[in-house]
């Protein structure tokens, strides 16, 4: 089963943060947000990435051809320049292929275009967005279903502060807590390969506006309910937050 991430996008909300590196590649701790969501996967097993790559994708095939002198403790003998690598890092036997799916090319066009590497069943997540999903209660969950997609539903965290008082009384304050009602897509979707059959690798091909809606009303769509942690580096603010809840051990999509 592949694992396929979405990584093409211009991460705009960010401003000057992604004007020299893609959103996917901001780091959380030491490491980039996509080496937390694919340890996440192969966590449960699942080794085996599909990368669409769009804007400056060459940085992310930068990292990951380099991946093991980033990683590992080397030894450099400048005499023969010779490099020798000493194992240090747990990622020895993922298997992951970089595609260049197009600079403005809308999701679902990324998606047709990677559809050869494609199993009959596959992941699909996006390269911004962490959670405590358990994956194989996620699969063994879609496969039950016998629909084409099964979605992730999360409760997304407040932007702001959520204030909770009582006849004008103080109860609770926190910072920025999960919200109690309404569920949004949180990535970490499941997928039947004829969904294919829905897109087209042109640029304006979209997936959740068209494709997503046209699979709803053909009632090929189920929902995963998700009900603990989430995040998604959106904004300056998000990667703070995150980086925060790492830097505290507190960081709820750490499964491995």
């Amino acid at each position: 089963m592949k694992v396929v991430i979405l990584a093409g996008g211009f991460g705009a909300r960010l401003g000057r943060i992604t004007e020299s590196i893609p959103k996917p590649m901001l780091t959380i701790g030491n490491k980039p947000v996509i080496w937390h969501i694919m340890k996440i996967y192969a966590h449960y097993g699942y080794k085996d990435f599909i990368i669409c790559l769009g804007y400056k994708g060459k940085v992310i095939k930068e990292y990951f051809l380099n991946y093991n002198s980033y990683n590992n403790d080397l030894t450099i003998d400048l005499r023969t320049n010779k490099v020798s690598i000493h194992q240090s890092h747990d990622e020895r036997d993922w298997n992951i292929t970089l595609i260049d799916t197009g600079l403005n090319t809308l999701k679902g066009g990324r998606l047709k275009r990677v559809e050869r590497y494609l199993d009959d069943i596959n992941m699909l997540t996006y390269g911004d967005g962490v959670a405590d999903v358990n994956v194989n209660d996620l699969v063994d969950f879609h496969k039950s279903q016998n629909k084409l997609l099964t979605i992730t539903g999360v409760h997304p965290p407040a932007r702001f502060g959520e204030i909770i008082e009582k006849d004008g009384q103080l109860i609770s304050f926190e910072e920025k807590p999960q919200t109690s009602i309404g569920l949004i897509n949180g990535g970490f979707m499941v997928f039947d390969k004829r969904l294919l059959d829905y897109l087209t690798d042109a640029e304006d091909c979209d997936l959740e506006y068209g494709t997503f809606e046209k699979l709803v009303s053909e009632q090929q769509v189920v929902l995963y309910k998700h009900e603990k942690g989430w995040g998604c580096l959106d904004t300056e603010r998000d990667l703070k937050y995150l980086n925060n809840l790492w830097n505290e051990n507190k960081a709820f999509w750490k499964v491995w």
